[in-house]
């Protein structure tokens, strides 16, 4: 079937997006789900700034791809083998398929899937094939959903089915943002109700991570950034306290807390920020990070600190989700008022302006942009 999808073409495009126009709207063929696969149609796809980070190299990946990996849509046909799904099902996209049979995975780390991870940095499906092509060449897979299209031809495996009860707007960021952010509260940190919790970086995954700590119960949590509008806006979605990231910040917060919090998250994808979230771990707490820098880059730790003061830094990838289990009981507390992640929604546009998208996102415009293909 022929779809409308938007292509990268080639990495390291150099901003203003919305004139470079890195992404470029082609007709593109997409061919049936094959074993184990599903065709979706895509009702929404999040703008996530690991999409930004292939357009401007951050993030290395084949080209030309069709990227975005936060969705939700319907299913519409599906391949042989496929027999716990029916047409017309509501399901949301995971970026990190599990196989279910390799180490992580029966060891009950999905989100470390090692034919996962293989198949997402060769840009293809999970067994390995490719279903999108345009005049003859075949086209990468985005983290194995490809989102930013019409439609998509996915893994069974990447996918969670969900009821009709929530939106398709608000169900596509679970995929993604919340799984990241909320999962690295809940799951890697495990914070308890009335500790201290401060977050690095407010986009998407910061902010649902600020509301995932408040969900847990976390009695302080502090936000923050350089943006002021956006730590403003954490202080509206319940932060306790949100201070400036500048050369002081680390002094700032470790005086509001009395020598630094349980728990800090580097969700902003820099080693400035990683480095910030260390300083203001206090003395036997936790530091996580889930931001992606570029592959290069690299941190400089004084090891003595981890020993005398009993400090621990935590990778925290997807959030240490099991997507099946998590999915459905984060959607829970979202329906039930504990975690309006609907307030993250700041941006609805059609699929021919996401370059435009985009660049609001690089110049930190926007939490979380939804595409309505």
């Amino acid at each position: 079937m022929k779809i409308r999808a938007a292509v990268l073409e080639s990495s390291d495009v150099a901003p203003p997006y919305e004139a470079s126009l890195p992404m470029k709207l082609r007709e593109v063929e997409l061919a049936p789900p094959g074993e184990g696969e599903v065709l979706v149609r895509i009702r929404a796809a999040g703008i996530c700034h690991s999409d930004l980070s292939v357009i401007n190299g951050d993030r290395p990946r084949p080209v030309p791809m069709v990227l975005g990996h936060e969705a939700a849509g319907t299913v519409e046909a599906l391949g042989p083998g496929v027999d716990d799904l029916a047409v017309g099902d509501a399901v949301i996209s995971v970026f990190v398929p599990s196989c279910g049979h390799c180490g992580p995975c029966t060891r009950g780390r999905p989100a470390l899937c090692e034919p996962a991870a293989a198949a997402n940095g060769n840009g293809t499906l999970l067994a390995g094939g490719r279903r999108l092509s345009r005049a003859g060449t075949p086209l990468n897979h985005h983290l194995g959903v490809s989102a930013f299209a019409e439609a998509a031809v996915v893994a069974r495996r990447s996918l969670v089915k969900i009821g009709a009860d929530i939106g398709f707007e608000e169900a596509a960021l679970f995929g993604c943002a919340v799984l990241t952010g909320v999962g690295a509260v809940v799951n890697t940190a495990g914070v308890a109700a009335g500790s201290s919790v401060a977050v690095v970086g407010l986009g998407g995954v910061g902010l649902a991570a600020v509301l995932g700590a408040i969900a847990a119960g976390a009695s302080r949590v502090v936000a923050v950034d350089l943006s002021p509008e956006k730590l403003a806006f954490a202080q509206s979605l319940g932060a306790t306290d949100i201070v400036e990231a500048s050369d002081s910040a680390a002094e700032r917060i470790r005086t509001l807390t009395g020598g630094g919090v349980e728990t800090a998250f580097e969700m902003a994808g820099s080693v400035a920020a990683l480095d910030l979230a260390y300083r203001i771990t206090a003395r036997g707490g936790t530091t996580v990070t889930a931001g992606l820098p570029n592959p290069a880059a690299t941190w400089s730790l004084a090891p003595v600190s981890l020993v005398a003061e009993e400090r621990t830094v935590k990778g925290s990838y997807i959030g240490t989700s099991v997507p099946a289990r998590d999915i459905p009981r984060f959607i829970a507390l979202y329906q039930s008022g504990r975690l309006p992640i609907d307030r993250l929604l700041t941006h609805r546009l059609a699929l021919d302006a996401i370059n435009e998208g985009f660049e609001r996102l690089r110049l930190g415009q926007a939490v979380r942009q939804i595409v309505l293909p």
